[in-house]
């Protein structure tokens, strides 16, 4: 499969910085993943912080990666053992062609802890601290309230796909986590929507470009325009209440 190759050749050239740890999370953790379709969600534990060299080197390995199927898709945080402990570092991060700085969120954090897969070296439990409840949901009606909730008054936004799926399927994986402390999968969040209150078109058309078999005609501009006002209209409110329950 051109995953595993891919994860091949990364861990392949990731051995000269002689990593501690490498694990995936997201869907490929949790067993949602799609080939082609999903990211690869990764964070790789080198010995010591990464200096500057480190970050060249780290570049070298990603550009050398550029033309392998599916690179584009490969994301990776670096952390260190001395600096995994805290949450408000930003790591040294490769994702969208390019090397920024990230912060490894509570979400990813109890993602890893409850279904990280371990790719190399120790598991997530030997080097991660565990996140408690209340910093979770904490985190969780933030991103709702101070990302999400501003961004739905973009109309703008809503014209493309990946903000209609996202926004939706973020929402309901909050609701659940804030509702019942565990983190779902992508797939099962779409399952949720229906019970939330979401517009029945607009999970269909999200259910059938994630996870349809590809035959689905091209949306039509009318269609576009109207699933961006669906979707801003629900989530506005639904959020408004969420946030609201849970502050």
């Amino acid at each position: 499969m051109p995953t595993d190759a891919l994860l091949d050749r990364f861990l392949t050239g990731l051995t000269p910085l002689d990593p501690v740890a490498v694990w995936a999370h997201g869907s490929l953790g949790a067993g949602d993943y799609q080939e082609g379709r999903s990211d690869l969600d990764l964070i790789a534990v080198l010995p010591r912080p990464a200096t500057a060299r480190t970050a060249w080197r780290l570049g070298l390995l990603h550009a050398r990666l550029r033309h392998e199927p599916l690179a584009g898709l490969l994301h990776c945080t670096y952390l260190s053992p001395d600096t995994v402990a805290d949450p408000d570092r930003r790591h040294p991060t490769w994702a969208h062609q390019q090397l920024f700085g990230r912060t490894v969120t509570p979400v990813t954090r109890r993602e890893l802890h409850s279904f990280g897969r371990v790719l190399h070296g120790e598991p997530p439990g030997q080097l991660l601290p565990p996140v408690a409840d209340p910093e979770l949901a904490g985190f969780v009606v933030r991103d709702q309230r101070d990302f999400w909730r501003p961004h739905v008054r973009r109309a703008e936004l809503w014209r493309q796909d990946v903000w209609v799926d996202l926004g939706l399927l973020t929402f309901a994986r909050a609701t659940v986590t804030l509702r019942e402390g565990r983190l779902i999968t992508k797939r099962e969040a779409l399952e949720e929507l229906p019970a939330l209150g979401a517009p029945g078109e607009v999970v269909e058309d999200v259910a059938e470009r994630r996870y349809g078999n590809g035959t689905r005609p091209a949306a039509t501009a009318e269609w576009t325009a109207r699933r961006a006002e669906l979707t801003r209209s629900y989530l506005g409110p639904a959020i408004d209440t969420l946030v609201a329950s849970y502050s």
